[in-house]
């Protein structure tokens, strides 16, 4: 029993330190989009192409990082579990989530060239609301995901401080 406890730890502890890395990179992917928002209320048409990149840069980092890291760690744990219904449950909201990947894409083909980026300005307000609403819902969804697929296979925290005191 003690080595399972220890095995699921070394094997899923390190889940734990990806997620944090990964809200980090959101809240990094925040800050840039606000200050994107806060020139483009100033003056859309004033807004440098180095600041629309650096914005869309940390959206598809912690998009794809999403994608191609955590989703699918979290998955593989729920599997693990043979946790069907959390698996269920993960593949309805993936499937909710690939909107707002298709949204972040779409914006980023719009404003990745100097030229489309010139051709676009007029349009980044009304872009940023709608990454804005899209977003919003694509917090609420992975944060679900990581609920049911993650935090549901892990022990309470008092537990793992008492795991750790054994070991």
């Amino acid at each position: 029993m003690l080595e399972n406890c220890r095995t699921a730890q070394e094997r899923w502890g390190g889940v734990h330190q990806m997620i944090d890395r990964w809200f980090e990179a959101r809240r990094e992917m925040l800050v840039a989009f606000m200050d994107l928002k806060e020139a483009c209320d100033s003056d859309p048409e004033a807004v440098a192409k180095a600041r629309i990149d650096h914005f869309s840069e940390a959206l598809m980092d912690y998009i794809s990082a999403g994608h191609f890291e955590i989703y699918p760690q979290l998955r593989q744990e729920a599997e693990h579990f043979n946790d069907q219904e959390a698996l269920t449950v993960a593949d309805k909201l993936l499937e909710r989530l690939e909107m707002s990947t298709q949204l972040v894409l779409e914006f980023d083909q719009d404003y990745s060239t100097p030229t489309r980026c010139q051709h676009y300005l007029s349009r980044l307000p009304a872009w940023l609301d709608r990454l804005g609403r899209g977003l919003t819902e694509r917090f609420a969804l992975e944060d679900q995901l990581i609920g049911r697929l993650h935090a549901s296979h892990s022990p309470p925290p008092e537990s793992q401080a008492a795991s750790r005191a054994t070991l």
